[in-house]
């Protein structure tokens, strides 16, 4: 292995690697989401159309994400990263100007697209980059790196996102449009990585882009980690960030804070709630090195799942595992993506990582619509204890039938 681009004798990273962070700062979520659901329940949405909203997100994700993966092959990974930056900076202009479900229907299948096109090829087009430069073996490091510049900005979006929140709940939505655009000016001074040039992945035929992403998913342990991370991990936690602004309010109104204040301190929670996100984050090739990988997976669901059925017991636990679930969440995707990647080659890299997409978002489906009719019929808490106990529940089963990360070099 060569040296690293953190490594060597530069006091800062490569050129290329600089362009990513650049680029993952103008990922401007955290402007909208400290008061995203409670924009949706201000326009008169209910909690079970908030789940079909994000139902429909995923079930676009279940259908797009193969061809958009396919696509980012095919026309190179930044060309595809452009295309939906620039499609998710126009949606997020649409959705603060409407308070139609109908149209916010078809708004959250543009935004599933243009999430589509970025997802597979954001992480090929880095790992490929790194390959160049032969120290793929960062890709985690430096993917943990860019998430936390991009939640560290996202600390004080959060907190001015939640202050234009409380002045009218469509002007997060406008400024988040305008910082990601910036993205697109970003994007437009990369370039393709060397490894992907050479590779001939534009030539590569549908049917053998597929007979790839066929033999990755039935490896050994790549095939366990798929269940136990995509499909039942993530679908859980999911439902987090779904349930947690409704939640934070029942919670922070029982102990006594004025209901006019919550959209203001939403801002605040967030702000922490990507700080916790940050620090974890920029420290994700530390904690590979001294806990491992294996060791990650096997102990996180129960964790988790242990703290989401507690909380339903005890409200006020919600506002500590709301921070320990952001903190975690990032990490466990670099290292679930830098483990997959270890597996597979540059032809079809995109397409094979836009899968894992497809697969996170055709099993969330029925969490979100569950979670919703629950959430109706009983309250928000204790849906996500019920996930949680399906989270513990459905590791340990996955545990006893294959380990989800081998014992290798690569395993951690």
């Amino acid at each position: 292995m060569g040296e690293s681009p953190l490594r060597s004798g530069r006091s800062v990273p490569s050129a290329s690697v600089l362009k990513y962070y650049f680029y993952k700062a103008t990922k401007a979520v955290e402007f909208y989401r400290p008061v995203m659901y409670l924009f949706f329940l201000a326009q008169g949405l209910t909690f079970t159309q908030i789940a079909i909203l994000e139902a429909i997100y995923n079930l676009t994700t279940v259908l797009g994400e193969i061809p958009t993966g396919y696509l980012g092959d095919r026309i190179g990974r930044r060309n595809s990263l452009l295309f939906g930056t620039a499609l998710i900076a126009a949606t997020l202009v649409g959705i603060g100007l409407t308070s139609s479900f109908l149209a916010l229907s078809a708004l959250y299948v543009c935004w599933s697209m243009g999430y589509n096109f970025r997802s597979g090829s954001e992480d090929a087009w880095l790992y490929d980059t790194l390959t160049d430069d032969l120290s793929e073996d960062e890709f985690a490091s430096i993917r943990g790196r860019g998430e936390s510049v991009s939640l560290a900005i996202g600390a004080g979006a959060a907190v001015l996102g939640g202050y234009l929140g409380s002045l009218d709940l469509s002007y997060p939505w406008f400024v988040a449009a305008g910082v990601t655009g910036l993205g697109v000016v970003v994007l437009l001074t990369v370039e393709e990585p060397a490894a992907y040039e050479e590779s001939g992945a534009e030539n590569v035929g549908l049917r053998e882009t597929l007979d790839i992403v066929r033999t990755v998913l039935t490896q050994r342990n790549v095939r366990a980690l798929v269940v136990y991370y995509y499909v039942l991990y993530a679908a859980v936690t999911y439902l987090v960030f779904v349930f947690l602004q409704p939640v934070f309010e029942t919670v922070v109104v029982d102990l006594g804070v004025a209901p006019a204040r919550v959209e203001s301190l939403l801002g605040i929670f967030y702000a922490a709630y990507s700080l916790v996100g940050a620090a974890l984050s920029y420290h994700t090739g530390t904690i590979r090195e001294y806990v491992g990988m294996r060791a990650w997976f096997v102990g996180l669901p129960f964790v988790v799942g242990g703290a989401l059925a507690g909380m339903y017991f005890l409200p006020v636990l919600a506002l500590p595992t709301f921070l320990l679930a952001r903190g975690l969440a990032d990490v466990t995707r670099s290292f679930a993506t830098q483990y997959v990647n270890d597996r597979i080659g540059t032809v079809g890299r995109a397409t094979v990582l836009s899968a894992m997409a497809m697969v996170s978002g055709l099993s969330v489906i029925p969490f979100q619509l569950g979670s919703g009719v629950i959430s109706d019929a009983v309250s928000p808490l204790f849906a996500l204890a019920v996930a949680g106990g399906v989270l513990i529940v459905g590791s340990g089963m996955i545990l006893a039938w294959e380990a989800p990360i081998s014992i290798d070099g690569n395993g951690g």
